[in-house]
């Protein structure tokens, strides 16, 4: 029965790209990898990292002259390096950050199937490389999960002590409860991050949009309620699971999360607003426009944990007293996401699987 449910969860959970956004190449003059089709750039590192597991995960690091905090990114699901790419690189900008993202094992050109003991394999691969490679402190890193890259980011910090800080984007309670309104943990299920959340010592962000149809923001709103060190979160008024990075407050909410982190805790609490009562939203001139239409591929809710729909035109991207220096090509980063389809038949057979299993796992409880 473990194979089958084990099974059951990889097939919900894991929704690579086919093919791929991007290929990994060789400089011939200089020997370096670099990601095709983007142009090359002084300040970005592309690396082939080994992990415990055996596969090789393919990962980039972007520096910023100005950088005091590392954040390390685990995206979503149906994306890979080549969609995330650009936000990356902006992200790195607005928030003076240095900036790590990666691939599963499985996506992009990451060798090996995706799993998720391999997915807590990569990213312990790609926080060794941040210490051992870029001389990365512990203390200086900021952990970011989104969606499904929640659980390989609670899985780390739960085990680091003295992070900087996290943030959960359109996080997961547990692959299970994306499904199914369970009221406790099951053994098979995946990232069971409700009982992760109380072990992260560190300031916690989380961001979730009220209306996400692929991961109800209740999700969002019972992790925030569980951690022990609990920062305003952002809950974005009709946000859906993959357009947070259009609304406005998005980036002035994170700037405002990292110069706070930045601080020494002995500042921190005096300059800290009380997490009880939540700001109203306003225009602000931190405007991030022009980002990934899509980074997690959705159908149905009860089929995968992250498959989304194709966004809906923002009317409230009308008002943009500023633009990025650098817009994105939004369907230059929308690439493979929209070509995934996966056998509607294998995954409900699964899913009516999956379920009599917990009705039966009830029954004996109760009985």
């Amino acid at each position: 029965m473990g194979g089958v449910t084990s099974s059951m969860a990889a097939k919900f959970a894991f929704f690579p790209p086919s093919p791929p956004s991007y290929t990994v190449v060789t400089d011939g003059l200089t020997g370096l990898l670099l990601l095709s089709p983007f142009p090359h750039r002084e300040n970005v590192e592309v690396l082939k990292l080994p992990t415990r597991k055996g596969t090789e995960v393919v990962a980039v690091y972007i520096r910023h002259p100005m950088a005091t905090s590392t954040l390390l990114y685990s995206h979503g699901n149906a994306a890979d390096l080549g969609q995330m790419y650009e936000l990356f690189i902006e992200l790195s900008i607005h928030l003076k950050v240095n900036l790590m993202g990666y691939d599963y094992s499985g996506y992009g050109q990451s060798s090996g199937k995706p799993s998720e003991q391999n997915t807590y394999a990569d990213i312990e691969a790609v926080y060794k490389c941040l210490e051992e490679s870029y001389g990365a402190k512990q203390e200086d890193v900021i952990l970011y999960g989104q969606s499904v890259g929640s659980g390989p980011t609670l899985e780390l910090a739960a085990r680091l002590t003295k992070l900087r800080a996290v943030v959960l984007h359109s996080p997961i309670l547990s692959g299970l409860r994306v499904m199914y309104p369970v009221k406790r943990t099951y053994w098979f299920d995946i990232y069971k991050n409700i009982d992760k959340i109380p072990l992260v010592a560190c300031p916690v962000l989380i961001i979730h949009g009220t209306a996400d149809e692929v991961v109800d923001c209740s999700h969002g709103k019972q992790l925030w309620e569980l951690c022990r060190e609990k920062y305003e979160p952002l809950w974005l008024k009709g946000g859906n699971h993959c357009d947070l990075e259009l609304y406005p407050e998005y980036i002035r909410h994170l700037k405002k999360f990292v110069s706070f982190v930045e601080k020494p805790p002995s500042q921190r609490h005096s300059s800290r607003r009380s997490t009880d009562q939540f700001e109203q939203p306003r225009r602000s001139t931190d405007v991030f426009e022009a980002s990934r239409k899509s980074t997690d591929r959705r159908e149905k809710p009860r089929q995968s944990i992250d498959r989304p729909e194709k966004l809906k035109n923002q009317s409230h991207n009308v008002d943009k007293p500023e633009k990025l220096k650098n817009p994105f090509d939004m369907e230059r980063s929308r690439r493979s996401v929209d070509c995934i389809e996966k056998s509607r038949k294998s995954v409900d057979h699964q899913v009516e699987r999956g379920r009599k299993s917990v009705d039966r796992l009830d029954r004996l409880r109760t009985g």
